[in-house]
């Protein structure tokens, strides 16, 4: 039998939709409510986009569900391969009803928890404000960002905490977009909290590693609450507390404080990204050396600086302050301690105790009337 150079016949693989049936019965997989399917685009228009699906079946993305809040739906071109949520296996034109909505949710959902895991931060937009803090838009999901996740810089420090001051000073950022990063999620119950004030820590890690318990700093005072003052260096932010301003009492920061001015402190504590500041610290105690000026005994002029039912506060100088006990304003019961004296007004007390370290003084009005009764007693005998 001749031989010959007759090659065999090339067999051609079917790749149609039919064909893939015919080779695979189980490629043609009906979906079912709720699932993600891809498809080309077939059409696009204002009101509605239609979708191949694998040749065998039309889907179509209609209504509230083609606004899609996802930005890759945005912008959609025939012939592009997108996936979309299956909301209705046959519609009333025989087609299968999809959303680019739930779709574009489900990887909102997919990117979010990736960014938890990885602990990266995220932009956030600020959508409205309440009392307890932000409702934020993350990756096209609600969100919140609560006031104690603010960062220093957008943290509403309020004189007094007015929650009205507060609550407006939030609304100021609605609109804006801040760093954050994810706290906590859960998608079923539809839960994402998240924290700018943990991107703010972690950006301050490597200058806060600069400073120690001692190190001494300047900067300026960036906010005055009833309890301190905040003070801003090396874009940092530490707080003096109203017991560390001044060695002698105040009834408060702005006593002595104010928005702007320049400060010097030493840092007295570190916690984490927390920094606490003394002022005081860097002025010699004048407690120390008040064994000079006054002695136990001694009558001096005071002012009255407050009157509470316990007492009168009362300044002997700019530096010491001490107090008058109720106790020791008079012998007699005392039915309205304003009658004794008023703020403002200068008195004459009597030493009758001195506590450096504890930097306490009492002062006694009583002890001095006691002395003048006697000596009157005295002139009348002789």
């Amino acid at each position: 039998m001749p031989k010959t150079n007759a090659t065999p016949v090339e067999q051609t693989v079917d790749l149609s939709p039919l064909g893939k049936l015919l080779e695979n019965p189980s490629y043609l997989q009906i979906p079912k409510t709720g699932d993600v399917v891809k498809g080309k685009i077939l059409s696009v228009n204002r009101r509605e986009v239609r979708l191949d699906l694998a040749g065998m079946q039309t889907g179509v993305v209609r209504g509230r569900e083609l606004f899609a809040e996802s930005l890759e739906f945005k912008h959609l071109d025939i012939g592009h391969e997108v996936e979309a949520t299956v909301i209705d296996i046959e519609n009333e034109n025989g087609e299968v009803e999809l959303s680019f909505r739930f779709a574009g949710q489900k990887k909102a959902w997919e990117e979010l928890r990736r960014l938890f895991t990885s602990n990266e931060p995220v932009e956030v937009k600020i959508l409205e404000a309440n009392k307890g803090g932000l409702l934020v838009r993350v990756e096209h999901i609600n969100g919140f960002l609560p006031v104690s996740q603010l960062a220093p810089d957008h943290y509403p420090r309020v004189t007094g905490g007015d929650k009205q001051k507060i609550l407006e000073r939030l609304k100021s950022y609605v609109g804006d977009t801040f760093k954050a990063r994810i706290l906590d999620m859960n998608e079923e119950d539809e839960k994402l909290i998240v924290s700018e004030k943990a991107v703010w820590e972690e950006s301050q890690k490597n200058i806060i590693s600069k400073y120690k318990v001692g190190s001494l700093v300047e900067g300026d005072v960036t906010a005055i609450a009833d309890f301190g003052a905040f003070v801003k260096f090396d874009g940092l932010e530490g707080l003096v507390h109203i017991s560390e301003i001044a060695w002698q009492r105040i009834d408060h920061p702005r006593d002595l404080l104010h928005l702007g001015q320049h400060v010097k402190a030493e840092i007295i504590g570190l916690e984490g990204s927390k920094i606490f500041l003394s002022m005081k610290k860097l002025v010699s105690d004048p407690w120390q050396t008040i064994s000079e000026r006054y002695k136990v005994g001694d009558v001096v002029q005071g002012k009255v600086l407050k009157v509470n039912p316990f007492g009168f506060f009362v300044e002997l100088d700019p530096e010491i302050h001490g107090l008058a006990h109720v106790s020791e304003l008079s012998d007699a019961p005392i039915k309205n301690i304003d009658e004794i004296g008023k703020i403002g007004e200068t008195l004459p007390f009597k030493i009758v105790s001195i506590e450096p370290q504890e930097h306490r003084l009492g002062l006694s009005i009583k002890a001095i009337k006691a002395k003048e009764e006697t000596k009157e007693k005295e002139a009348k005998k002789e």
